[in-house]
């Protein structure tokens, strides 16, 4: 499917500040199964990029605004062709990947809740093996059913735990659980952040507001083979309605948007996102 994606963010204060550093991972991502055909990133006021490729693979641009302002706009417009289902072969990981996607990360803690809930939908094989493809399944499922989906009760600094606990969330929390439920169980698992494209006539009541159509879900890495793709706030496999943005251990590692500035002004953040085809 070609999806075209308008991403704006707009930084308002409440009076002048001297600086700002503002990093952004808004370029789709390029794979065998995703090719991000055009991107371009506009600025206001206009603005000198530097980039480069973070330790996941993801496009990373960043801005240093010096002089005193009071907005900045960033405008991100991409061109995505993706696939009906998406697996990304790779049979083996480097040794820090394989430590990465395994141990707890800032968002996925481990504890005896997350662990108990990945115990409970494991999957044996016949000779008594973790069926890897089929726990990870049974595991999007659950996530699926144990939480709500609800914006308004956690934030974004809420952690797997936590969401498990409160029954409730949104996409973030969704994938968090899930990947705290993987780990829990020795899967490899790595957060992903994108976009979902919603047609206006064909809403699911998980689905993310139209204008703010940022999204998450989670890879799932099988041993020997690669990586599938798992959306738990659907209980779905990656389709061409995915946008693959950025990839990391949580979402810690992905923020569309992440910055600091100087000055004692009061910062407000506008958001708004349209993907189309």
């Amino acid at each position: 499917m070609r999806l075209q994606i308008e991403h704006t963010t707009q930084f308002e204060y409440d009076m002048p500040i001297t600086e700002a550093y503002t990093e952004v991972r808004m370029r789709p991502l390029n794979d065998d199964m995703q090719r991000c055909h055009t991107f371009e990133m506009v600025t206001d006021p206009d603005l000198n990029e530097s980039r480069y490729t973070d330790r996941f693979g993801n496009d990373v641009r960043f801005f240093d605004l010096i002089s005193p302002h009071q907005s900045l706009i960033l405008t991100s417009i991409s061109e995505v062709y993706t696939v009906s289902r998406y697996f990304l072969p790779q049979a083996e990981l480097s040794p820090l990947d394989l430590h990465d996607y395994r141990v707890p990360s800032p968002y996925v803690p481990l504890g005896p809740a997350v662990q108990a809930f990945g115990q409970a939908h494991t999957v044996m094989t016949a000779d008594g093996a973790l069926d890897v493809r089929a726990t990870a399944l049974s595991l999007m499922t659950a996530t699926y059913r144990a939480l709500k989906y609800q914006s308004g009760v956690t934030d974004v600094s809420t952690k797997a735990d936590q969401a498990l606990a409160l029954g409730a969330g949104v996409c973030q929390d969704f994938a968090h659980v899930m990947l705290a439920a993987c780990r829990s169980v020795g899967i490899l698992a790595r957060y992903v952040s994108g976009y979902l494209y919603v047609a206006v006539n064909n809403r699911q009541p998980n689905d993310p507001d139209p204008d703010l159509a940022t999204h998450a879900w989670v890879d799932v890495h099988l041993p020997g083979q690669g990586w599938i793709s798992l959306d738990p706030t659907h209980n779905c496999e990656q389709s061409e309605r995915h946008v693959r943005l950025a990839i990391g251990r949580d979402y810690t590692d992905v923020p569309p948007t992440r910055g600091v500035y100087k000055g004692s002004a009061k910062e407000k953040m506008k958001v708004r996102v349209r993907v189309f085809n």
